[in-house]
């Protein structure tokens, strides 16, 4: 578009430059992140999952393990891990925003904790998420009813009720997949179900009577071993519905939130999306 000039002369007209939308702004950098105890993974955007890798500091002898039983128990190995693991994998120049799941029990200290070791990446935002909440979005779960989430992990299992999208109630167990040399399948069912009998007892409301008759949804690695399922739905005596591929169910969830708040105003954008020498330093 052109415009006329008091000389006389016809000059071209500046607009802003546009703003490409997610994905295709090679700016807009994201990641959904899901750090267990036994393994973590990562979804950057444009890329998809990058990353299902055991949750060490370093590979080999020696290995340290940053993450126990739902909780970060060295903050700067978890550091260390993500920088090894997803440093080289951003764009340069860019600051990412980071999506992370976390247990929703003992959740404060683990999102502090997260908080801090991403650091190492240089977000410029930082957000977290209920892995519960996480599961259900990831599993494309109907968030307007009532719905229980039985999440099998490898070292920590919670049971949690969903309203609306919100955490109602939530109860967890340090028992997982990975405890199976020590604990039979029907000793985690057992757990499970005690989990959901509490819930039932003090539920005043028909919430979670509702949600179970529903059917729990599974998600985890507990949900791929047929043997935690058989013991479980006879524990229950209800259905259960195990999330697909639900191993990643939660990370993807992180990813869908990731999208969403790439779309929102407050972090999206060109300012949002502007490369770091673009940036007027932080004060």
């Amino acid at each position: 578009m052109t415009t006329a000039h008091p000389s006389g002369r016809r000059t071209a007209r500046r607009f802003p430059a546009r703003h490409r939308p997610w994905p295709l702004c090679r700016h807009c950098c994201g990641i959904a992140l899901d750090m267990g105890s036994a393994r973590t993974r990562a979804w950057l955007s444009g890329r998809g999952l990058v990353l299902d890798v055991p949750t060490v500091t370093f590979p080999g002898a020696g290995a340290v393990y940053p993450v126990r039983r739902g909780a970060i128990v060295d903050t700067e190995g978890a550091a260390r891990m993500l920088d090894r693991l997803l440093g080289h994998r951003l764009p340069r120049f860019t600051r990412p925003l980071v999506v992370v799941t976390a247990p929703v029990l003992d959740g404060v200290a683990y999102r502090a904790a997260a908080r801090t070791a991403v650091q190492v990446l240089r977000p410029r935002g930082v957000l977290t998420v209920p892995s519960a909440r996480a599961v259900a979005l990831g599993a494309g779960a109907d968030l307007s009813r009532p719905l229980l989430v039985v999440d099998i992990g490898a070292h920590l299992t919670e049971v949690v009720l969903l309203v609306d999208g919100a955490v109602t109630d939530a109860r967890r167990t340090a028992l997982g997949t990975g405890d199976l040399g020590g604990a039979t399948p029907a000793g985690i069912s057992e757990a499970v179900a005690t989990m959901v009998t509490a819930m039932l007892r003090q539920d005043r409301t028909s919430l979670t009577v509702d949600a179970l008759q529903r059917g729990a949804l599974l998600a985890g690695g507990g949900a791929l071993r047929p043997e935690i399922t058989y013991h479980l739905t006879g524990r229950l005596h209800a259905p259960l519905r195990a999330v697909a591929a639900p191993h990643t169910a939660a990370v993807r969830g992180a990813a869908t939130l990731l999208r969403s708040a790439h779309a929102h105003p407050s972090t999206g954008g060109p300012e949002a999306c502007a490369p770091d020498h673009d940036r007027p330093p932080s004060p």
